[in-house]
């Protein structure tokens, strides 16, 4: 079996750091509940272009982190990630082929699936949300990704990651 040398790892650990460094970066009061999901978008992404090297288990342990360097129920983040890069490993041949407003539409339905897991699990610890703009992070995100999809495809080919 010959041995298969993967490029540039660390670009992926480095853009997963990244993800998780805006989303704690503070924003102003305004602006702050309309913060892309950007750990998802970043898994979503990984899972569309790289499938054999970021996959469930991976999102798993990035939803951990997540919830403890937000500061969330342990878990909770976890899910909702690993059955978002479930349903983006199942879909990911299709998903590439896709134009960008389209991945767009797919990108909301996701981020949608990912809120309603925060909310089910935050239903049952007793802490509903407390306003619409819960709703908004699926928003932004959508709107941001065709940008977020092609800057992180000039990324990858830039370091020649496969």
């Amino acid at each position: 079996m010959p041995l298969v040398r993967h490029n540039a790892g660390w670009v992926i650990l480095a853009s997963f750091v990244l993800a998780f460094l805006l989303t704690t970066i503070p924003l102003p009061g305004w602006s702050a509940d309309w913060r892309p999901a950007w750990v998802v978008m970043m898994v979503i992404y990984w899972c569309i272009v790289l499938p054999e090297r970021v996959g469930v288990a991976i999102a798993w342990i990035l939803g951990l982190l997540l919830d403890v360097y937000t500061g969330s129920l342990l878990g909770q983040n976890a899910l909702g990630l690993s059955v978002i890069a479930y349903l983006t490993l199942r879909l990911h041949k299709q998903i590439r082929i896709f134009p960008p407003l389209q991945q767009s539409v797919l990108i909301c339905i996701y981020l949608l699936l990912f809120q309603f897991f925060t909310l089910w699990i935050r239903g049952i610890i007793g802490v509903p949300p407390q306003h619409w703009t819960f709703w908004a992070p699926v928003l932004s995100s959508m709107f941001l990704w065709p940008i977020f999809f092609m800057l992180m495809r000039s990324v990858r080919r830039k370091f020649n990651v496969y």
